[in-house]
């Protein structure tokens, strides 16, 4: 089940609940009971990766997981290096 963030318009009172999806959005503030409650826009707290997960399910070649760190970006630059030498070296 996700979890929902909500902000009452009218006390500014955040606060997070664990819903289904089915479930309707809530409407009433706990804090200060009016009917201004709405519901946030918010990221997930996590991300799904690895070998299983859509992300690295059609990579070919090469490629490397978009969500690795810094230093994936620098074996990629030696990378290149890499393949250009290799190349310079098979002409």
């Amino acid at each position: 089940m996700p979890i929902y963030e909500y902000q009452c318009e009218a006390c500014s009172h955040k606060m997070e609940k664990l819903q289904k999806i089915s479930d309707e959005p809530l409407t009433i503030c706990p804090e200060c009971g009016a009917p201004k409650l709405t519901k946030l826009i918010s990221a997930a707290g996590f991300r799904l990766k690895g070998s299983g997960w859509y992300e690295t399910d059609f990579k070919t070649g090469k490629k490397k997981n978009v969500s690795g760190d810094s230093s994936s970006g620098s074996s990629s630059s030696s990378s290149s290096s890499d393949s250009s030498s290799t190349s310079a070296a098979s002409s």
